[in-house]
């Protein structure tokens, strides 16, 4: 049976007071809209649609060739935003998943359990529900005798009965898509707030004697809709914990996880261990048996098997097997580092690769940069690799040593197993294996900080008041 979706993003979302469009809110580092396809996508829809209105663009430019869209240019309610889709879906048999672009919570596990029983059972409709101690504010499930939904009653529509009903619509549904549009098209507006109401569509079809069931999720939380940032709040804390939860049962250690933040893409091998305070974002990938942390944020890096990052800042870097960075280390994007490398502290890369077995062990800027294997890079050293107009590159070889404080300004070349003495300020390149310095030969003047010191109090005490 081929399977359909109609995700709704077209609302603007006022009770966020934000100029980003509700749905483009992250939750874990991935806008709701796009936790929402992934779970659609999750259960294998063949075609998704995405209603928009309120900051279409910037919805179609996030979401790309992943959907189809249709535009609710006025939101006149639930029903007139899939009404919207006709032209696109009304032809289609199947079935129709129609879920809000603000639920990131929902997962794919539960939409896969609606689906099955709606398609299972050839029902017309099948509601996702919840139960909430406290259900205030939602929309009742008033079953029939048979189990089957009888009605959807709003919280200002609810009989005292019916409001001690703990079983909530979660606003997802699943129909049978010509069914669907069908109904929708007898759907009024014939209420106080004048629009077209999706749940009246159960109403509907209930009335023709078609088969409406429920689909109760396991977990409430998944039914949390974001209006606000309270509720988005609440929202990330919640997905926080189940993606936590997600590592650690595929064998990441993680000492505190209250206080440790992994993005909903972030990918972590087994026996990996991160320290408190770590964060991880974007579309970063750690390896196996890696140590992160404590206090570290990597975004969008790649970190392989065994590597350890402490009290450092990554983005968009490689780090190879076995290395090691940090303690306040900064690794820029396009920091390329080989295995067995030491990245040590108050250390900065930035688009330059280190060979396997090279040290930049502290207080050193290597930036536009190629270092082969197995270099010392010593305290203090940097590539001097801006002359105010023009990036350059700065070449050193395999075994070459950089003493420290030594700026290497490139264009320069520095040989395989040269020696660059502390303190040398190289312009010109450097053979292999040979030695450099460049600096200005020492002088010694006996006496002479004696006479500064004698010459500076005498100033002194002219210039004090008699």
């Amino acid at each position: 049976m081929k399977r359909m979706a109609v995700v709704l993003a077209a609302g603007q979302g006022k009770r966020m007071k934000s100029k980003l469009y509700k749905v483009l809110h992250p939750v874990c580092g991935k806008p709701m809209v796009g936790h929402v396809l992934d779970t659609v996508k999750a259960t294998g829809c063949q075609r998704t649609v995405v209603v928009v209105g309120h900051g279409a663009e910037k919805v179609k430019a996030y979401v790309g060739q992943d959907a189809e869209y249709v535009l609710q240019e006025t939101q006149l309610g639930t029903g007139h935003a899939v009404k919207q889709a006709k032209d696109l879906l009304g032809g289609e048999a199947g079935t129709t998943v129609v879920i809000c672009g603000d639920t990131p919570l929902v997962t794919a596990e539960t939409l896969e359990g609606l689906m099955a029983l709606h398609e299972g059972q050839k029902a017309a409709a099948t509601v996702l529900t919840a139960v909430m101690e406290q259900p205030a504010g939602y929309g009742r499930i008033i079953r029939g005798d048979d189990g089957g939904v009888q009605k959807i009653v709003e919280q200002k529509d609810c009989t005292p009965e019916e409001a001690a009903v703990n079983e909530i619509n979660t606003g997802t549904y699943c129909f049978d898509n010509a069914k669907l549009f069908a109904a929708l098209e007898k759907v009024t507006n014939s209420n106080n707030q004048q629009e077209y109401y999706l749940t009246d569509v159960i109403g509907i079809l209930r009335a023709q004697g078609d088969i409406v069931l429920g689909y109760q999720a396991h977990d409430a939380a998944e039914s949390i809709g974001v209006n606000d940032r309270l509720a988005l709040s609440e929202a990330e804390n919640l997905m926080r914990q189940r993606i936590n939860r997600e590592h650690m049962l595929n064998g990441v250690t993680i000492i505190d996880p209250a206080s440790t933040y992994i993005a909903a893409d972030v990918v972590i091998g087994a026996d990996t261990t991160l320290y408190p305070g770590t964060v991880l974002k974007g579309k970063t990938v750690i390896g196996e048996d890696c140590l992160i942390g404590p206090s570290s944020e990597i975004e969008d890096s790649v970190i392989m098997n065994g590597a350890e990052v402490k009290h450092s800042v990554l983005n968009q870097a490689q780090v190879g097997a076995r290395t090691s960075v940090g303690p306040f280390a900064y690794l820029r994007p396009g920091a390329v580092l080989g295995e067995e490398v030491k990245i040590g502290d108050f250390v900065e890369i930035k688009n330059a690769s280190i060979g396997d077995g090279s040290k930049v062990s502290h207080l050193s800027y290597v930036g536009d940069a190629t270092v082969g294997k197995n270099v010392n890079v010593g305290c203090g050293a940097i590539t001097v690799n801006y002359d105010g107009y023009n990036k350059s590159r700065t070449e050193i070889g395999d075994d070459a040593f950089i003493g420290s404080n030594v700026n290497l300004v490139a264009p320069v070349t520095v040989g395989k197993g040269a020696f660059v003495v502390a303190g040398s300020t190289i312009t010109r390149s450097v053979s292999e294996n040979d030695l450099a310095i460049a600096r200005v030969r020492q002088e010694n003047k006996p006496g002479y900080a004696e006479k500064i010191r004698t010459r500076a109090k005498a100033k002194k005490d002219q210039s004090s008041p008699s």
